[in-house]
């Protein structure tokens, strides 16, 4: 980079600092989610119509090319690969009893229905959603995880802001979302890796065996996946716990911080050589390092509170700014695709969820406000249409269609549930009505 790069790079990045706190604070005090203001203070930055003047402006801070985008794309990606780091920090399912039941049966219903609306919609016309790369196979799986999925992060910080994170609700909606976005990962992780066989994009293991055949590629991709997630899960935590504890690591005693995202990187560098998408490899480090911490480590949160102090107030910001700088309202944007895709989404999913939730025997409020809670697509929904545009899986129009849907769903989630929460703070899981008995009645002689 010459000076005049790091010029332009440095203001750039004061820029998008400024508008990502300061449209955060404003949506906050609103009392929205401060990422919807993230994305907005990104589309306030973004392509705007010409105008004199205008054009030459923007270039010189955002040129389109140069040393200065590729060093934005690159924090774009650490944004988001810290976003999965700590969105996998927080996947941890703490119901029990009846709430397990409960959140078992509406997880079933939520993934189940949307994903087979989407996937046959998309199958049934998939010039409306694919791009250059997307197939029919892969554009089915990716609307089918568009109408599906669901928000941790956002859902979490909504329920914490209101003060029912800790309750029946609060842990039965942070079930569903952990069985259901888990399930939707490794969805994203077989398509990413079909879509990218073959391609500029293809890169470890199967890159090196170099066929193309969907049947060995599906098949390949898939046991991986699962293969990864497995043997994350069963040895993941404990191996990181012995490895933070060892007293040959002298990393981790200078450094918990650097340590976890050393970990951060080899996880994700694991995931690239055998050719799974990155955020998946981000995601199960994650999961491994939170859950190795709360097992052995006594500093652990003091860590993670610092992990997520630096990632909120830069990179994870800058993401989000970024994301709403590729979005091209101005000829991107279809009002009409956006808003029938926008009711058949939050449609489905809404009556899966309270259907489900009601024949577990739950009461209409909370069976209502469930539904709107996991709906609440956010930034979850945000990933998948940056990773799946970038991979040429979705065209612009889709891309802005899932941005925005992600941005409204959260909003739709937090007005519901702030009108709610007194009454959901005191509501029980109640269960399945009780059988009634019936005797026989003895007619009495004449």
């Amino acid at each position: 980079m010459t000076a005049t790069d790091t010029i332009r790079l440095l203001a750039a990045l004061a820029v998008i600092c400024a508008a990502a706190h300061g449209c955060g604070f404003l949506f906050g005090a609103l009392r929205q989610p401060p990422v919807i203001g993230e994305v907005v203070g990104g589309t306030l930055l973004g392509p705007l119509p010409p105008r004199p003047g205008r054009p030459r402006g923007r270039a010189a801070l955002f040129p389109a090319s140069g040393s200065v985008t590729v060093a934005l794309d690159a924090l774009y990606q650490l944004g988001q690969l810290l976003l999965m780091f700590l969105a996998g920090a927080e996947l941890r399912i703490r119901a029990g009893g009846r709430e397990r039941r409960t959140g078992a049966i509406v997880a079933t219903a939520g993934l189940v229905a949307p994903f087979a609306v989407g996937a046959a919609l998309a199958a049934l016309v998939p010039g409306v959603f694919a791009g250059p790369a997307g197939s029919t196979a892969t554009t089915a799986l990716v609307v089918g995880l568009a109408m599906a999925v669901a928000a941790i992060p956002v859902i979490s910080r909504i329920m914490m802001d209101l003060k029912i994170m800790d309750t029946a609700f609060g842990r039965i909606v942070l079930m569903v979302a952990v069985i259901e976005d888990v399930i939707l990962y490794v969805v994203l992780a077989v398509v990413l890796g079909l879509a990218g066989s073959g391609t500029s994009h293809s890169a470890g293991l199967w890159a090196a065996i170099g066929t193309t055949a969907v049947l060995p590629t599906a098949a390949y991709f898939t046991g991986v996946s699962l293969l990864f997630f497995g043997a994350s899960l069963t040895w993941g935590a404990h191996l990181f716990s012995r490895l933070a504890a060892h007293r040959a690591n002298i990393v981790a005693r200078q450094s918990p911080v650097a340590f976890r995202l050393i970990f951060l990187c080899v996880m994700v560098l694991l995931c690239l050589g055998l050719g799974v998408n990155a955020v998946f490899g981000a995601l199960m480090a994650g999961i491994c390092a939170a859950h190795g911490d709360q097992a052995a480590t006594e500093d652990g949160p003091a860590v993670w509170s610092a992990i997520r102090q630096f990632s909120t107030a830069f990179f994870i910001p800058v993401f989000f700014v970024l994301v709403g700088m590729r979005l091209d309202l101005v000829r991107a944007f279809d009002p009409l695709f956006f808003l029938w895709f926008l009711t058949l989404a939050c449609g489905i999913k809404t009556v899966s969820i309270w259907a489900a939730a009601r024949l577990a025997g739950e009461d209409q409020l909370f069976s209502s406000s469930l539904a709107f809670a996991l709906n609440a697509r956010g930034t979850i929904g945000i990933v998948l249409a940056g990773v799946t545009r970038q991979a040429e899986l979705i065209n612009e129009r889709f891309f802005v269609v899932l941005v925005l849907v992600s941005l409204v769903t959260c909003q739709i989630a937090g007005f519901r549930l702030s009108r709610a929460a007194d009454r959901i703070r005191t509501a029980t899981v109640s269960g399945p009505p009780p059988r009634r008995r019936y005797r026989l009645r003895q007619k009495s002689a004449p």
